[in-house]
């Protein structure tokens, strides 16, 4: 089919970047568990290899399989091209890796998944890169933390672990005024709830590993390119706007035009690093897309439910879920997600760290894993797991305390949830 934008969301996630096999009609993307292709002479290897036309070279660059997934995902968030890659973490880096230079550093929230707090706070510095973490709810202090060095501003839409809205609008604004590129991981929200491009975001990241696939099979990432930065408007990004030694001299933003950042991360980002996507985990994940919007729906009307009956029940001390009333990120919701607030979520449990433990240890259908948006509900206690690494300030920075649990709700019966989470709250505070 021709990818449209009259086709509604439902369409484009089954049909988008996927048409029949031309060798054989299957109807489902095939797996093209393949290294290399064969090319037509010499005179078009060379130009593959010179960027002058579009094509397969070897499945470390660019693979059918995950080049369907590729145009899936970037015409959901309503992007110009997209690159897939290993993982989330992976995602991150390949976003970055254009924009920096030792020296250089990124703004980015408190309010993240503390893996990427660490691998900014730390990782990174290998590098020579650095970051400087602040509240975005602070505007003034985003503004005041972004100086001559900066070269991408970096946040969640729906923020790990506890579910925080973040104002794209107001802070796409501040970038602007700097010339610099907001990034924004769209990971818990999906371009379902939220399609960050359309509140300002330049780049946007996945790790397709949850709510994408949404079976918890298969581990992913994706950049998707908005098309609309002007990498050429200041000297503060070279790798785009300069010539490129390796491909003659070739500027990549001159050349490519609003797909220079697509282009560069694949001829260059995925040649040097080889963060690459395998095919068959483009295939899981295609094949989990196709039901995105079905998925999302029920997430969000499980976790409503789930979050309405936590916030009443008197041994819960707060719940963090932004579509409660009660929550400060509540009127954010309906100009950012319009569609909810998605699944994911944390609540305090009185009886502090050791309550906590002993409500994870006897959940039953919640599994006690280190990942989110699956159909499965997931429970973890961040502070002794996924942000173990931070220092206790951090961690109450990020929402990730010791007396918090996180949960993803999945798609099973709410009330079978509510029954559960009733037990184990009782072991846990009797």
């Amino acid at each position: 089919m021709t990818d449209s934008p009259t086709y509604g969301f439902d369409t484009l996630q089954i049909h988008a970047g996927a048409r029949p096999d031309p060798a054989t009609g299957a109807r489902q993307t095939p797996i093209y568990q393949t290294t290399a292709y064969v090319f037509r002479d010499a005179d078009h290897a060379a130009a593959l290899f010179n960027l002058q036309e579009v094509g397969y070279i070897y499945s470390r660059l660019t693979n059918p399989t995950v080049a369907v997934l590729q145009e899936r995902v970037a015409t959901l968030e309503g992007g110009v091209g997209a690159v897939c890659c290993s993982s989330g973490h992976a995602a991150q880096i390949m976003a970055l890796f254009p924009l920096m230079q030792p020296g250089r550093n990124i703004v980015a929230s408190t309010r993240l998944y503390g893996g990427t707090v660490t691998q900014f706070s730390q990782t990174i510095k290998r590098f020579g890169w650095s970051a400087t973490f602040v509240d975005f709810d602070d505007l003034d202090a985003v503004k005041a933390a972004i100086n001559d060095d900066t070269r991408a501003v970096f946040c969640e839409s729906i923020a790990n672990p506890g579910g925080y809205i973040t104002d794209l609008d107001a802070i796409s604004a501040i970038t602007d005024a700097a010339g610099i590129p907001l990034i924004v991981d769209n990971t818990s929200a999906t371009p379902y709830l939220c399609r960050p491009i359309e509140h300002g975001a330049t780049l946007v990241v996945h790790s397709t590993t949850k709510y994408l696939t949404g079976n918890g099979t298969v581990t992913g990432g994706c950049i998707v390119d908005s098309g609309k930065f002007d990498w050429s408007a200041s000297d503060k990004f070279p790798s785009l706007s300069t010539p490129e030694p390796a491909y003659h001299g070739l500027k990549f933003h001159e050349t490519f035009g609003p797909l220079a950042f697509t282009f560069h991360s694949i001829a260059i980002g995925l040649r040097d690093l080889g963060m690459t996507m395998n095919p068959q985990a483009a295939h899981y994940t295609l094949m989990g897309i196709e039901t995105l919007s079905l998925r999302m729906q029920r997430h969000v009307e499980n976790a409503e439910k789930v979050a309405v009956w936590l916030e009443n029940d008197p041994r819960v001390d707060y719940v963090t879920y932004a579509g409660l009333k009660s929550s400060p990120y509540f009127d954010r919701v309906k100009t950012i997600c319009p569609k909810g607030a998605g699944g994911l979520f944390t609540f305090a449990v009185k009886g502090g760290y050791d309550a906590c433990v002993k409500l994870v240890n006897a959940l039953e259908i919640f599994s006690h894993v280190a990942n989110l948006g699956d159909t499965r509900s997931l429970v973890i206690h961040s502070a002794s797991t996924t942000h173990r690494q931070l220092n206790a300030e951090q961690q109450e920075a990020a929402g990730a305390g010791p007396g918090v649990v996180r949960i993803s709700i999945g798609i099973e019966d709410p009330a079978d949830l509510i029954a559960d989470l009733d037990q184990a709250l009782s072991k846990a505070t009797a």
